[in-house]
């Protein structure tokens, strides 16, 4: 009988093991699929860019999202569980939202895809230096110091001299990050009380009526033309929603986090093939220091993590 047991009990570990390598190339699969699905967005939103104001482009998007994201809701928890939400933090991540989306945009309609993206990905080192202050996290030298070489990348891109790229579309995509950075926190405190469907939702809401009003004044009507590059916004938008939350919820963010560096590839291949241009050699050198850093980053706060798991001993 023990041995019958043991048997079953190997064939469970078995499946455990099994089920969690699925899991986890179901999560990178996701993840990766997000990050083309949301370049493939933003390439719209840039698309969008010249022909309205960014607060205008920042309100479409949402609007253009919210419909698909409604039957999201209610096919998985229902409406109701919208109602049910901390809303002194949501609408706290609605402004910075609104402020994220309006600078972002606003820098990717004169830059390239691949020089905002590398500017934006200083992100998640930001989100790591404002989580001392805000959440009372502790961080030790080492990743202070690749926060540090980080935003040294961003002056390699930036290039503050009169020839290099520190314009009011440089400086707009970096206080965007900032701002997104700062984002990121409130989800840090709203996961652990609301659901990633109420995150997603009033998200998008709170971007399409802040930024709506913000842009009423100057609102531009919506040329027949553009309406299958805001379909495409809103439905590439969405499915990168979702793909990004089942990443999360099937990997370990130390699994899946390290690929949404590669959104890079995709935002070359974009702006090679819509508007023929390719970054510079300075600006792949400050996208290097800046990537390095990013998963050096996420390589201590996983050893970290472990640690702490591990306790005492």
């Amino acid at each position: 009988m023990a041995l019958f047991a043991r048997g079953i009990m190997a064939d469970e570990t078995r499946a455990v093991a099994a089920a969690g390598a699925r899991d986890r190339r179901l999560a990178m699969l996701a993840m990766l699929a997000a990050v083309a699905l949301l370049a493939a967005m933003d390439a719209g939103l840039k698309l969008l860019s010249p022909h309205y104001p960014p607060l205008q482009v920042a309100s479409m998007r949402g609007l253009a999202a919210l419909p698909l994201v409604l039957a999201w809701v209610v096919a998985t928890v229902g409406v109701r569980s919208l109602l049910r939400v901390h809303w002194p933090l949501h609408l706290l991540r609605g402004a910075l939202g609104v402020a994220f989306m309006a600078g972002f945009i606003h820098g990717l309609r004169t830059l390239p895809m691949s020089t905002a993206y590398t500017i934006a990905f200083v992100a998640p080192l930001l989100v790591t230096a404002l989580a001392v202050p805000l959440l009372g996290e502790r961080v030790g030298p080492r990743r202070w110091t690749a926060i540090a070489v980080g935003l040294a990348g961003v002056l390699v891109v930036l290039r503050p001299t009169t020839a290099g790229l520190l314009t009011s579309a440089g400086l707009s995509v970096l206080l965007a990050s900032v701002c997104y950075s700062a984002a990121v926190i409130t989800v840090r405190l709203l996961a652990q009380r609301d659901s990633a469907q109420s995150l997603v939702f009033w998200f998008l809401a709170m971007i399409a009526i802040g930024a709506g009003v913000l842009a009423w004044p100057q609102w531009v009507p919506l040329r027949a033309e553009h309406a299958w590059i805001l379909a495409m916004v809103g439905v590439s938008g969405t499915l990168g929603q979702v793909a990004l939350t089942h990443a999360f919820r099937l990997g370990e963010a130390s699994l899946v986090a390290p690929l949404e560096y590669s959104a890079l590839l995709w935002v070359v291949l974009l702006d090679l093939a819509i508007w023929q241009v390719l970054p510079d050699g300075t600006t792949w050198i400050g996208a290097a220091i800046i990537v390095c850093s990013g998963l050096y980053l996420l390589r201590r706060e996983r050893v970290r993590n472990v640690a702490i798991a591990a306790g005492p001993h």
